[in-house]
């Protein structure tokens, strides 16, 4: 089943560039959707690298499909379409990739943030953005096969009737309508305290609660305060180190203690220097380093914050090291 509409402005002009049969042309028309589909690819893979990756096949897969677009459906809906299945053939892929230890099955160890520089530029979009794309919900979706991932993201995310999932999967009404009734009953399990209408809207803008922990929390590194690092952290604070661990919940003197014997605060000499950032539209901050004999700081650690009633309630850091996708200055 299909959009029953005649084509439109765009769609004819995607049309008559397939027409032509000429690729700089073809770029300039499905080069607009790019940041839309690399954030899709991401709800559907967690990793930024992936997802850029399938971006780029999908891409590719309609170069080489254009003459399969008749206008029948929109040029959005078909890149979707086309996306989609690209990241459900990776899927299939990386499901060979060597499995954690038994004790981390559960986790994604896989994750990696989202720089919110490369998200839609669409204010549409951008409402939506935020609840989305958090790493929380990231993760939680990656917690659904496949299949049922990419059904409940185009049905509750994108918004798309049940008719249209089911034509982009391959799938009949019957199964799309049991794959989203299974994967809403796992998304709640995975975040009991998150609504479940996505598409309504909702704030992206951090508030000042979160930026004034953010400046405390940079504030405590710059200056090697333990304590006032460890006032910051909520009790019992969800904490991960990706890729290295999965997530785990300690006190907020675990945590602490923790870093001082991974080699981290020794003696209270570390010449840490710290910027303040947002990632998948969260607080953050890139923690840079400088080591003896070493004139610059260099980065260290990006520290994405989850902040709940002015406390960090869950802290998942990344190596920072290995992303120059992130867009942070090389050196402080």
């Amino acid at each position: 089943m299909t959009d029953a509409r005649l084509p439109g402005a765009d769609e004819a002009t995607f049309i008559a560039a397939v027409r032509s049969d000429d690729p700089a042309r073809f770029a300039l028309l499905t080069e607009r959707h790019r940041r839309e589909l690399q954030v899709h690819c991401y709800r559907m893979l967690a990793n930024y690298e992936d997802a850029q990756d399938m971006t780029q096949e999908t891409f590719l897969r309609a170069w080489n499909k254009r003459d399969s677009f008749k206008g029948h459906a929109t040029l959005r809906t078909w890149l979707y379409r086309i996306a989609t299945n690209a990241c459900l053939d990776f899927l299939d892929k990386r499901n060979d990739r060597t499995p954690p230890p038994a004790e981390l099955a559960s986790e994604v160890l896989y994750l990696q943030p989202y720089p919110d520089r490369m998200l839609p530029e669409d204010p549409q979009e951008s409402v939506v953005a935020r609840e989305t794309i958090e790493l929380a919900f990231i993760v939680a979706v990656q917690h659904l096969p496949p299949r049922q991932r990419a059904v409940f993201i185009l049905r509750d995310i994108q918004g798309w009737p049940a008719s249209k999932a089911a034509d982009a999967l391959t799938l009949t009404l019957a199964s799309v309508t049991s794959a989203l009734q299974r994967a809403r009953v796992t998304i709640r399990e995975q975040l009991p305290d998150r609504r479940l209408d996505w598409r309504r809207p909702a704030t992206h803008e951090l508030s000042q609660d979160e930026r004034d922990v953010v400046k405390s929390y940079i504030d405590a590194h710059e200056r090697n305060d333990l304590d006032a690092l460890m006032s910051l952290l909520r009790a019992n604070l969800r904490f991960a180190m990706l890729p290295e661990t999965g997530t785990l919940t300690m006190t907020a003197q675990d945590a602490v203690d923790g870093w001082v014997r991974g080699g981290l605060f020794q003696h209270g000499h570390d010449d840490w220097r710290c910027i303040p950032t947002t990632l998948n539209r969260m607080p953050a901050a890139a923690l840079y380093l400088r080591t003896p004999g070493n004139p610059k700081h260099r980065p260290y650690t990006i520290a994405v914050l989850h902040i709940v009633d002015g406390k960090i309630a869950e802290l998942t850091g990344f190596d920072a090291t290995d992303k120059p996708w992130l867009g942070l200055p090389p050196t402080l």
